[in-house]
């Protein structure tokens, strides 16, 4: 049994096509919106194929017109973005990520899940230390009844073993921030997680951001940031 894991989407079509691979269960961690320049398109995947999704951060800013709270590097960027997107954006879409979990438990493979987008004591806005340790998961972790926990939102991709559970973070799809611009995702497969990446056309994405109605400076820096999968 396989199930293929991702997060942090950011409306980068490019970067979620390139993920071929196939699965028996799609698990979505959110944040399919905001930074990128095909919102709509990823909404749409989502709606076909994730049998699993949870709400983002990003997905709770556009669909209610909220603060996505996300770092001071990334505020201006994020509300920029964020109007932007909440315009391209039919209400029938708005009301997708509005209507999305915080958090969720589900059975599949003979294990027990818990999928949350942030972290367990909040599941929207918590970023987790980098790097994670077993020490600084086990306060977060050890109310949580499952045998695997699947957290995004810090866009580094981890699998981290801890108080008999596991922990995995897929790292994002249309963000990356660990260095690698290629899209970040994971695999669950009979009892065992697989961290993998794709590579796609980023160039493309930078076309089509370059052609929105964005100031020139929150481009230039997306576009750094996707070139070269850095902070």
């Amino acid at each position: 049994m396989k199930m293929l894991i991702v997060s942090d989407i950011h409306a980068n079509w490019m970067a979620l096509q390139a993920i071929t691979e196939s699965a028996d269960i799609v698990v979505c961690l959110g944040d399919l919106v905001d930074y990128g320049p095909c919102p709509a398109e990823c909404i749409a995947w989502a709606r076909e194929h994730a049998d699993q999704i949870v709400r983002g951060n990003h997905d709770h800013a556009v669909g209610f017109d909220a603060d996505p709270q996300c770092s001071a590097a990334y505020r201006e960027m994020a509300l920029a973005t964020k109007d932007l997107h909440r315009r391209i954006l039919g209400e029938s879409d708005k009301a997708y990520l509005r209507d999305n979990p915080l958090e969720l438990s589900f059975e599949f493979g003979g294990a027990r899940f818990y999928a949350v987008h942030a972290a367990p004591l909040d599941p929207l806005h918590r970023y987790l230390p980098n790097p994670l340790t077993q020490d600084n998961l086990s306060e977060e972790i050890k109310k949580v009844d499952a045998d695997v926990i699947l957290m995004g939102h810090t866009h580094l991709p981890s699998v981290i073993h801890v108080l008999g559970k596991t922990v995995i973070n897929p790292g994002s799809v249309g963000q990356p921030k660990q260095g690698d611009p290629r899209s970040s995702f994971a695999v669950w497969e009979d009892g065992e997680a697989r961290l993998m990446k794709a590579e796609y056309p980023v160039e493309e994405t930078i076309r089509q951001l370059e052609a929105l109605s964005l100031d020139r400076v929150i481009i230039t820096r997306l576009s750094e940031i996707l070139r070269t999968g850095r902070k």
